[in-house]
């Protein structure tokens, strides 16, 4: 039988990875999610900066990053220079603090720019587990395991399904994109 379920959650885990992806874009404030995407190779392996040590936001535009082993702090320091977040930690012993500077228009823009970009793959992605749920409909057609009045049914289903969610991401990239050109 045809489990909707099972692309339901598909659609759900490409938008979680979505909104990861949307926090970790720099909009002008401090957002401890800005680092989650920044790997930093240490023992022997990649890690994320929140494994290496504290991370907080004490003011708006600042992001303390507590390093646990004093080892790591150069590591850590040149993989955020490395990433292209635009951001200059400054070190003081353990502590790295990372200002957040304000964004310029053309900045705005730009980041702007790759929301919608990063809205579209999203798009494409839920758009490809339609399609791979549709397919899944035709082989049970043909194997006689569904009739086809359940098979426009589990297509309907499965077509608001995609609708909802790309609702749900035209949302998200309006919202952020509103955001970022707030000063």
């Amino acid at each position: 039988m045809f489990a909707e379920n099972s692309y339901k959650i598909k659609m759900a885990k490409t938008i979680d990875v979505f909104n990861k992806e949307l926090g970790s874009l720099r909009t002008g404030r401090a957002n401890s999610n800005m680092l989650d995407l920044i790997k930093v190779d240490v023992y022997g392996q990649s890690m994320p900066i929140n494994q290496l040590g504290t991370i907080s936001t004490p003011e708006p535009r600042t992001i303390n990053i507590q390093i646990w082993d004093i080892n790591n702090v150069g590591i850590v320091d040149s993989a955020i220079k490395k990433s292209e977040l635009g951001l200059n930690p400054q070190i003081d012993g353990q502590l790295i603090r990372l200002p957040i500077p304000d964004l310029s228009e053309e900045r705005r823009l730009e980041i702007k720019k790759i929301v919608k970009s990063m809205g579209e793959k999203c798009k494409v992605s839920i758009r490809n587990i339609r399609r791979e749920a549709n397919d899944d409909l035709k082989k049970l057609l043909k194997l006689k395991e569904i009739s086809e009045d359940d098979e426009k049914k589990f297509e309907k289903i499965i077509q608001n399904l995609t609708d909802v969610n790309i609702k749900i991401i035209d949302e998200k990239v309006l919202s952020k994109e509103k955001e970022i050109m707030t000063i």
